[in-house]
């Protein structure tokens, strides 16, 4: 699908969207990093009733959206799935995620909510998530080239 055809409110609703998250976060105290990690050590459980009520509402918008329309409001794109391959780098990327999120109490969405109420601290984790991000696309880059290269050599 070509920008032109999509939305112009795609933008700014996502920007909206974005904005209502990270006060979601900040009202609930989810953007503070010693919050989740009193969850993570099963002595709070806020957490989980915002995950849950999260998920609520995100599966009844699916739900609806997908039986009642067609396609997509903003992107006019038609609603297919997606289905990605449980596969090492799923495994691998996850247990990454998880051993970051137990270490710093802290998951991308968050980081940046918590910046915005003021934990300035947070930008070190915050360059840590840019730098392992980097990190993967050089690898998986490099290992794309690599394979591109060796099946051309072996033709």
């Amino acid at each position: 699908m070509s920008d032109a055809e999509q939305s112009p409110l795609f933008l700014p609703v996502i920007y909206v969207g974005g904005l209502i998250f990270g006060l979601g976060l900040a009202v609930s105290g989810m953007a503070r990093p010693e919050v989740v990690l009193d969850f993570l050590q099963f002595e709070d459980f806020g957490l989980l009733f915002v995950m849950g009520g999260a998920a609520v509402v995100s599966g009844v918008t699916f739900t609806v959206a997908t039986r009642y329309l067609d396609r997509a409001p903003l992107t006019a794109r038609e609603y297919t799935r997606r289905v990605k391959d449980f596969d090492r780098n799923v495994v691998l990327g996850g247990a990454i995620f998880g051993v970051g999120w137990g270490l710093s109490g802290i998951c991308p969405g968050a980081a940046y909510a918590s910046f915005g109420i003021g934990n300035y601290p947070i930008l070190w984790a915050i360059a840590g998530m840019f730098l392992g991000a980097y990190a993967q696309g050089y690898l998986r880059s490099t290992s794309t080239d690599d394979a591109t290269t060796t099946d051309a050599t072996t033709r």
